[in-house]
């Protein structure tokens, strides 16, 4: 007599919770790679002293490293906001507090965001 095993449905692959816990990942890699990167020609490269606005100005005037800037900033806002969120879905079991905090975390993740590409993008101007 054979046992019968109950039907297995396969899990969706595209799903929200697939997508973000993949975005975790990649975002976590590239963000220790720049992360490092930024220490090494902050902290090892230049002297902690020489960090002024003449350094910060001189080096965005490359766009390479305002995009390297960019990038640091938003990869490291939608990581940790995306963790918040995590963290959220985990402790607030109200699915109607749940949401609205959600959209809370997108708005406030949103509008970092802009504020610091806008600065990234504004550059530095000596006066």
């Amino acid at each position: 007599m054979a046992a019968t095993q109950p039907a297995v449905r396969p899990m969706p692959r595209n799903t929200w919770g697939t997508v973000s816990w993949l975005f975790m990942r990649i975002s976590a890699l590239a963000l220790i790679v720049l992360t490092l990167g930024h220490f090494a020609i902050q902290h090892v490269f230049n002297d902690v002293h020489n960090l002024d606005l003449a350094f910060v100005a001189a080096r965005w005037s490359n766009l390479g490293w305002r995009i390297y800037d960019a990038l640091l900033l938003g990869l490291g806002l939608a990581h940790g906001f995306n963790g918040l969120r995590i963290v959220l879905d985990d402790y607030v079991t109200s699915h109607t507090w749940n949401r609205v905090l959600c959209w809370v975390i997108l708005i406030v993740g949103t509008a970092l965001t802009i504020i610091g590409m806008v600065a990234i993008i504004g550059g530095v101007r000596r006066t």
